[in-house]
């Protein structure tokens, strides 16, 4: 994928102390056209970041809430034109400017705007306008940003050895942004852009502070999952307004807190059938839990079918069934066990919890 650069500006950002605390200033190098970017050192930088950028793949709804890549919509009133939005206003100046001392000037706007963002390195910052004539006739914007980096040096000779490079680049960790979306080869979609950061960065949200983004897929499912248990304690309590009010603070809080603990309220019918909700909208859905210092990855639809969660006495116990039993690198003793029948398993563990029992029962007080 070919992308023919119209206009591009370069900007340097300065940063000093901690979080720019110490002041934070922006400077204009260069603004060229096509030809003269062709000619320069900065097309042999930058070339090959158009076609990564553009086929960089990213989900409206990620696996995990935290991912480098996001895909963002213009926020716009109920009634209003995507021209309403001051985020997209900004973009579509710099992709109509018809001069390239307009497009500098608009490009000076977006970085100074970008300055206000909270939280910003120093670096190099590329505008560029540019055509995927293959595909369309209207151009594509990218905004470029490399952070400076950090203790780079130039080896000089024998005596000195190092030379300590200043505001040195590299376009390895480079932050991106791309408007509009193109979400297939040919396709374009205006109320759309892609962004490309460290996955736990929030500078071109703060930046774009009028784009939203989609709920990652552990949020939607959070919110199903409490939209089930809110219409479950709503019919249970329903003759009971002070136990359904109780209920549902109660589970509010369940929702929201850090630590996720086993509730033990609902039965496993009734857990069954939340979570068929739940991988009948995505089958691949995962669950992972922690027994002590054990840890378990699973489908959530393996609940109830392969992955049994039981109590015995005060303790959790896990049962996990599979057709092989497979294990990592390293040579464990574990591997040349030939296992016991499950009832002979389950006779142990219950002659295990009534001797602690009885050890404990044994404690003076």
């Amino acid at each position: 994928m070919k992308f023919d650069v119209e206009y591009i500006s370069f900007f340097v950002i300065q940063v000093e102390g901690e979080d720019g605390q110490g002041g934070k200033q922006s400077k204009h190098y260069q603004t060229m056209d096509g030809d003269d970017y062709s000619a320069s050192e900065l097309s042999a930088f930058l070339d090959g970041e158009f076609a990564k950028t553009a086929k960089r793949k990213a989900e409206r709804n990620p696996k995990s809430e935290q991912v480098p890549t996001k895909i963002g919509r213009f926020v716009v009133e109920p009634g209003y034109d995507l021209d309403s939005n001051p985020n997209y206003n900004m973009f579509a100046r710099l992709r109509t400017a018809e001069t390239i001392d307009s497009f500098m000037g608009h490009a000076d706007e977006l970085v100074t705007t970008y300055m206000n963002a909270s939280a910003i390195r120093g670096g190099a910052m590329f505008i560029v306008r540019a055509k995927a004539n293959q595909y369309f006739d209207e151009p594509f914007l990218f905004v470029f940003k490399c952070d400076f980096e950090q203790k780079i040096a130039r080896i000089t000779d024998e005596r000195s050895l190092l030379n300590k490079v200043e505001m040195a680049i590299n376009a390895k960790n480079m932050k991106s942004i791309m408007y509009p979306h193109m979400p297939e080869p040919g396709m374009m979609e205006v109320w759309e852009l892609k962004i490309h950061q460290s996955s736990h960065a929030r500078y071109f949200e703060d930046f774009l502070k009028f784009v939203e983004y989609e709920k990652s897929v552990p949020e939607l499912m959070s919110d199903q999952v409490l939209g089930f248990v809110q219409q479950y304690v709503e019919q249970v309590y329903e003759d009971h307004p002070e136990e359904k009010e109780r209920e549902l603070e109660e589970m509010e809080l369940w929702a929201h807190s850090e630590k996720r603990e086993l509730q033990e309220k609902w039965d496993q019918s009734q857990v069954i059938e939340a979570a068929s909700m739940m991988v009948e909208q995505k089958p691949d859905l995962e669950m992972k839990l922690k027994l002590g210092n054990m840890t378990v990855k699973a489908l959530l639809a393996d609940f109830g079918d392969r992955l049994h969660i039981a109590k015995l006495g005060d303790r959790y116990v896990v049962v996990l069934e599979g057709d092989g039993l497979e294990f990592d690198r390293g040579i464990s003793p574990v591997e040349l066990l030939m296992p016991e029948p499950l009832d002979s398993l389950v006779g142990r563990l219950k002659a295990k919890a009534r001797d602690e029992e009885l050890a404990a029962a044994a404690l003076p007080y």
